[in-house]
Parts: C-alpha cells; sequence; structure tokens
C-alpha cells in the first residue's frame, strides 16, 4: 500500500503522516479512519487577492516517491481547461499554486483532480478531487435595472396606495451581506403638500403613498430619488447607488364645468340656417381632451320647436349654438335659451361641488329683406284654346312678407314665356294674350302650358320671388284631318290587294275619331276608278272599283270628316302607285314606277351636281399640270460649278441694310482669259445659256467711259435684250460682254471712291425700278 500526502503552503504547513491511503483521512486537525481515497476539505481563497503571485495554495506527495521517481499533474478547468493556466503545479515538488486574482463573479468555485504518475506514465496513486472555493468580497455596487422608474398614482388616493416598484441588483453573493439590498427615498421634488407623500418598503423596493392631498391641478408630478445600498444597508461599509422614479399624477373627474357668465347673447338674421348665433365658454381644471375635461351641452329651455342645437369644440371645449332651422322675424323677434353643461365622464365620488353649471343664452333675430312670394304657386287655371289677342286671363299677384319695413308696392315681370303669348300688368298683376293660344303647340305638353313671371320689391338689397302659372288649355275643334301614310302601292288588276289608310287628327276627343271616309264626286273617274270602305273610327281600306288600272302613279283625293261639333273635314291626297304584281301581289315593275315617278326638278339637280364635280375635277388637273411648268423652269438654274457668278447671293428682299453691301462684286468684272462660248463642248452648256448662232450685238463699253454713260449703256443692253429671239422666255440673269480692260475702277467696290467722279448726277437711277435702287443711294445719296 502507498500514500498521498497533501501539505499546507508555508508559512502554516499542514503535517500529514504517511497513512494507507485507503485508511485515514484528516477531518479538523485529525485523521481518521477512511474506506477508501484521500478525502480533503474544500480550499477557500479570497478573490481579488493582491498576491505575490503565484501564491501556493497546497502541496501534494507520495509515499512512493521515496522509491520511484513521480510526476505530479493538475486536471480540470482552471488548469488545463479553460479558463487554463489559472492553477499550475509543480511536477517535481507537487506544490500547487494559483498565478492571478480570481473573480469570484466569474467563477465561483474550481474542480480540479490532482494526479502521480512515475516516469513511463503509469499511475501509480488514485486521482484526488480539489475544491477550490472564491470567497465573495464586497467589490460591487447595486445597479439599479433602470435609471429612471415611471409610475402614475390617480389624484385623491387614499394613504397606502400602490404606485409602483423600483429594483436593483448587486453581482456579489446575494446570500452574503454582501449582496443583500436595502432601499430608501433620499429625496421629494416637489414638497408640497408635504415632503413624505411617499414611501418605499426597504426590502422589496414598492413604493406607495404615505400621505392625503395628492391634487393633480396643483402638483401633476412628483420626482423621488431612491438609493440602494448593500451590507443590508450598512452606511458605512455598504456600496450604494441611486435611481430616479417620476410618479405622475393622473386626472379624475374632480372639477365640474363652470360657465363664464350667466348669461351670453347673440343674434342671427331671419331665414338664415347652419350659422353660429353665440359661443359659451366653460372652465374645467381637469386634464384637457380627456373625459373629465370635454364638455357637453344641452338645452333645457326656451326653444320648444327645435331650431337651435349646440355643438361642442373639439379644441377650445367652447358651446357653439347654432340655427338649424330657418326662423320668421315677423313670428319670433327674440329666444332666450336655458343651457347646462357637464362632463363627458361622470364626477368622482366624494366630490361636493354640483355635476353641472348652468347659463341663459339671449338671441334677437334680425330683421332682412325677403324675398315677395305668390300665392298660390304655382296656379292653374283652364281655358279654351284660341283664345285671341288682347283678352284677359287671370291676375297673378305676390305678397310681400316683410311687413315691417316700409316699401313701395311690388313690380311684376315676366320671366318665361317659350311661346310669348302672354304679358303681365307690372303693377295689378293683370295677365292679358298677346297671341292666340293654340293646344297643338310644341310648347304645350299634356295639354298644359307654363309661364313663369317675377315679382320684385324695392329693399334693400332688392329681392324677387318667381310664380309660375300653368294653363290647361281645352280643346276646340280647329284641326282637320289627314290621311296616313299619304303614299300606298297596289296591283293594277283588281284583286283582294287592298291598301290600308288610317286618319290622323291633332285634336283630341271628342273632335277626333271616329272619322268618316268618302271619294270626292268630281273628278268622276276617281270613284269609277276606285273605292273606300272604312273598317273602324280610324282606319279605311282603298281598293280598285275596276277590273284593270294601267300601272302609273295617281292622286286619289279622300274626303275625312272628324266627329267635332261642328264636324270639321279636309280633302287630303294619297299618292298611289299601280304596279304590275306577280302572283303573290309583289310589284314587278317597280323600278319603271320609281323612274315615272322621279320628278323633272329631280333630274336637273342630278345633272348639275354631275357637271359641277366633272369642272372641279378639270380644274384640279389643269393646276397640277400648270404646278409642274412652274417647278421645271425652276429647275433651269446655273449650274454652280460653270457659273463664274457665284458669289451673287438671291435673298427674297429688296432692299436691307448695312449687310447686304458685303458682296464681291468683283465677280461682276468678266476678265480676258475667260474662254468664249464659242470653244465650249456641246455638251455641257447650260440650260440657261443661248445657243451658239447669230446673235445681236450688243453695246460694248468703252474701256475708259465716261460716268456719264451709265445710263445709255443699261437701256441700251435692255433693249437688246429684249429684242432678242433666242433669250428664254422667262426672266433670267443677263450676262453682259466684257466691260473694257483698263478701268480706272477695278470692281464695282471702288464705285462709292472719290475718284469715280461725285459732281455726277445719279438720281435718275431711282426711276428705274427697286433693282437700282441701290446704285442710287450710293451715287445719289450726296454726302450720307
Amino acid at each position: 500500500m502507498s500514500t498521498l500526502l497533501f501539505l499546507a503552503p508555508q508559512p502554516k504547513p499542514r503535517n500529514h503522516k504517511p497513512i494507507d491511503s485507503g485508511s485515514e483521512t484528516q477531518h479538523h486537525g485529525h485523521l481518521q479512519r477512511q474506506k477508501r481515497d484521500w478525502v480533503i476539505p474544500p480550499i477557500n481563497l479570497p478573490e481579488n487577492s493582491r498576491g505575490p503571485f503565484p501564491q501556493e495554495l497546497v502541496r501534494i506527495r507520495s509515499d512512493r516517491d521515496k522509491s520511484l521517481s513521480l510526476r505530479y499533474s493538475v486536471t480540470g478547468p482552471g488548469a488545463d481547461q479553460p479558463p487554463t493556466g489559472i492553477f499550475i503545479i509543480n511536477p517535481i515538488s507537487g506544490q500547487l499554486s494559483v498565478t492571478k486574482p480570481l473573480d469570484r463573479e466569474q467563477i465561483a468555485s474550481f474542480h480540479l483532480r490532482a494526479h502521480a504518475v512515475d516516469v513511463n506514465g503509469n499511475q501509480v496513486e488514485n486521482p484526488i478531487d480539489i475544491v477550490i472555493n472564491v470567497i465573495d468580497m464586497n467589490d460591487n455596487r447595486p445597479e439599479f435595472l433602470h435609471q429612471v422608474w415611471n409610475g402614475t398614482v390617480p389624484e385623491g388616493s387614499k394613504p397606502g396606495t400602490y404606485v409602483m416598484t423600483v429594483t436593483a441588483i448587486d453581482a456579489d453573493d446575494p446570500n452574503a451581506l454582501n449582496g443583500m439590498l436595502r432601499y430608501r427615498i433620499l429625496s421629494q421634488a416637489p414638497s408640497t403638500p408635504s415632503p413624505n407623500m411617499f414611501t418605499i418598503n426597504n426590502e422589496t423596493g414598492d413604493i406607495i403613498t404615505v400621505a392625503a392631498g395628492l391634487d393633480r391641478e396643483k402638483v401633476q408630478q412628483y420626482t423621488l430619488i431612491i438609493q440602494a445600498t448593500d451590507m443590508e444597508g450598512n452606511p458605512t461599509y455598504g456600496l450604494s447607488n441611486t435611481a430616479t422614479a417620476v410618479i405622475t399624477v393622473t386626472d379624475v373627474n374632480d372639477n365640474p364645468p363652470e360657465f363664464t357668465a350667466m348669461t351670453f347673447y347673440g343674434e342671427v338674421p331671419e331665414n338664415r340656417v347652419d350659422v353660429i348665433v353665440a359661443n359659451l365658454t366653460v372652465t374645467d381644471k381637469d386634464q384637457p381632451h380627456t373625459p373629465a375635461w370635454n364638455a357637453i351641452y344641452r338645452m333645457t329651455g326656451g326653444d320648444p320647436t327645435g331650431r337651435f342645437t349646440i355643438r361642442t369644440d373639439p379644441n377650445s371645449n367652447d358651446g357653439l349654438v347654432t340655427v338649424v332651422k330657418p326662423i320668421d322675424f315677423e313670428t319670433n323677434r327674440m329666444f332666450v335659451l336655458t343651457v347646462v353643461a357637464e362632463n363627458q365622464g361622470p364626477l368622482a365620488k366624494g366630490i361636493q361641488q354640483p355635476p353641472q353649471s348652468t347659463a341663459t343664452v339671449s338671441i334677437t333675430v334680425i330683421d332682412v329683406n325677403e324675398s315677395p312670394y305668390f300665392v298660390p304657386n304655382p296656379k292653374l287655371i283652364r281655358q279654351e284654346e284660341g283664345l285671341l289677342a288682347g283678352n284677359m286671363l287671370t291676375t297673378f299677384t305676390a305678397q310681400d312678407p316683410d311687413r315691417y319695413m316700409q316699401q313701395t308696392a311690388l313690380r311684376y315681370s315676366k320671366l318665361s314665356d317659350p311661346a310669348n303669348w302672354l304679358k303681365i300688368d307690372p303693377v295689378s298683376g293683370q295677365i292679358t294674350t298677346i297671341a292666340v293660344l293654340d293646344r297643338e303647340s310644341q310648347y304645350v305638353e299634356n295639354n298644359m302650358y307654363n309661364a313663369t313671371f317675377l315679382a320684385s320689391d324695392n329693399g334693400i338689397p332688392p329681392m324677387s320671388g318667381t310664380g309660375t302659372l300653368q294653363i290647361y288649355l281645352l280643346d276646340i275643334n280647329d284641326n282637320a284631318p289627314q290621311v296616313h301614310p299619304q303614299e300606298a302601292t297596289t296591283c293594277e288588276t283588281l284583286q283582294p290587294n287592298a291598301t290600308n289608310i288610317t286618319a290622323t287628327d291633332r285634336d283630341i276627343d271628342p273632335n277626333a275619331g271616329p272619322f268618316a271616309f268618302e271619294l270626292p264626286e268630281t273628278p268622276p273617274s276617281i270613284k269609277r276608278n276606285w273605292t273606300i270602305i272604312r273598317i273602324s273610327g280610324d282606319h279605311a281600306q282603298l281598293s280598285l272599283r275596276i277590273r284593270f288600272l294601267e300601272a302609273g302613279i295617281y292622286d286619289v283625293p279622300i274626303i275625312i270628316t272628324d266627329s267635332g261639333n261642328p264636324p270639321k273635314s279636309s280633302t287630303s291626297i294619297l299618292k298611289v302607285k299601280v304596279c304590275q304584281c306577280d302572283i303573290n301581289g309583289d310589284c314587278t315593275d317597280v323600278d319603271r314606277i320609281v323612274g315615272a315617278g322621279l320628278g323633272t326638278g329631280a333630274i336637273i339637280a342630278i345633272l348639275l351636281c354631275i357637271i359641277i364635280l366633272l369642272i372641279l375635277v378639270l380644274m384640279f388637273v389643269v393646276w397640277m399640270k400648270r404646278r409642274d411648268k412652274e417647278r421645271q423652269a425652276k429647275q433651269l438654274l446655273i449650274d454652280p460649278e460653270d457659273d463664274v457668278r457665284d458669289n451673287i447671293l438671291k435673298y427674297d428682299e429688296e432692299g436691307g441694310g448695312e449687310e447686304d453691301q458685303d458682296y464681291d462684286l468683283s465677280q461682276l468684272q468678266q476678265p480676258d482669259t475667260i474662254e468664249p462660248d464659242a470653244i465650249k463642248p456641246v455638251g455641257i452648256r447650260r440650260l440657261d445659256e443661248r445657243p451658239i448662232h447669230a446673235e445681236p450685238q450688243y453695246p460694248v463699253r468703252s474701256a475708259a467711259p465716261h460716268p456719264g454713260d451709265i445710263g445709255d449703256f443699261i437701256n441700251e443692253g435692255l433693249k437688246a435684250a429684249d429684242n432678242d429671239p433666242t433669250a428664254p422666255p422667262y426672266d433670267s440673269l443677263l450676262v453682259f460682254d466684257y466691260e473694257g480692260s483698263g478701268s480706272t475702277a477695278g470692281s464695282l467696290s471702288s464705285l462709292n471712291s472719290s475718284s469715280s467722279g461725285g459732281e455726277q448726277d445719279y438720281d435718275y437711277l431711282n426711276d428705274w425700278g427697286p433693282r437700282f435702287k441701290k446704285l442710287a443711294d450710293m451715287y445719289g445719296g450726296g454726302d450720307d
């Protein structure tokens, strides 16, 4: 048997005698007999030790190290497991040490195992457990979960009312004094009505009220400074921390609304609605925009007909007295309303004040100029049609509701009279006809004719009212019946193919049907060829009397008489087309009948339309050809590559400013080196050049011409060009001959020089037209 010994570090060594590892252990300084291995008590090591490090803890030694060379090691968290390196052991001596300060808040205890092996790694002793407890030190202050705590309490709460709970924690051992916290209130702001309105449970952190008198209208919020101290609140050794508790006093309905005045006044014009006539103001000390502050207004008297209502302004809490029904000044000149105001929510219990406030509202009605009104409106009268102009129909008058205003009589005028049948007397309102009343007029609907009239007063401002006169027109027999349709078709042979016709009358019963149908006596051929039979009150049948009637169009007069008293009759012409028919009774020569029925006027109109259309087409063709010729003529331009006058630019303006003078006029001078036209190849001659044959000789200017002969030279050149039979038939540029060499002016640009003869009079160039106006301005302009 072998023994594994543990020796305490110096200066307090622990003497362990070599004892059988399975027989005895040390307990409170004595050795006890054990059945198995060594059991050592836990090692207590205070946290935050200042060293020096490494600090020896215990020495492990086996009694077999006398005969064997042993190696000692330790395993477990803090040794060879994370966090590694906290505990180390000397493999030769077995001395266990700690290398740095420990923190209980990170690891409260370490569980290690000690091992003893020989040089070959063979285990010579069973592993022994070592427990190292980190002893807590008061190295952490209490920490509140929130730096600011918010709570509420209703105003008027009784003492002992729970408000809120604040909580702090301490990282030290909660089972030791280092982690045992106590709470207390350091201060209260404001300190009214008592500096100790609240208290706190020193162990739980519960805040409750301890005094009465919480009034939101006086103090709306309290701020408490709360302190938490460990070491059970020991002010000397304990660590402390503070937090803020904000307690809001919530509102309850302990203040009813109160009117700011006993009587309110307002006024309203008569006949106005949705008008605010008075603002009722109240005061309420409760929190705005809550049920304890919102006011509700109601009327308890003075408005039996319900002409007013009171709405609450959601922002100002005022009562808005509003008119909802029109008020007549002539009926009511003043209203006195009794109004009460109360909160939306009920008043809190125990409040000694009445829950509502009462006030009086005096409303004055203002008289305004009202519109006249016709009585009755509309006015209905019955009148037979056919009443001639100048007859009096009725009197249509209006009334002025303003009995207390001094105004002149009403004036009447016509506002709407679609058929222009009526007029009204402006003073008396008497309505007279100015045209014949006709029930069959397009302006009459369902026998009713409507006219609108206007009545106006002279008030300030003037007012007017309208009235409608309805005339129910009674029918008289003033319209003769007519045949319908006015055209019909029948076969030229006698067979059952009668034509049905209908009589129409613009009158109504009893001046319309039943109708009587008959054929006239003259001409005799009508009754000889045709017969008519009435089949009902409004319908009849027309058919052939003879066996055969030649195809064609026949005008058959029919006499129709209505049932009026006296009756009214008329002769209507029915245009009947007689045609050849097949076995089914259908016309087979409709085209011939229709052609025969086409009038001469219609044929002439058709021919005129065709002729006008042809003339328009011909004019369009001529216009197109003429435009093509003009386009071809414009194409006969000088080829820019062969033209020595490329610098002569054509503009669409005849005059100009100084810009038009910036030309290279030297191109107008024809130098001696230009080859004559005769040596040009024929194929490259331009279209606007004259052909090569005998031409009239243009006058040649002398080498040094006198300025006075310019006009003669140009006139002669124009005459020669006009008489040239080879010149093109359209306007073109004239190419003058060589002007001669040795000219004093090398180019036209020197015409304005002083050597060109300033005494010469060039004003006659103005008579030659706009083309020479520039030369006249250059030479005839004097000093300018």
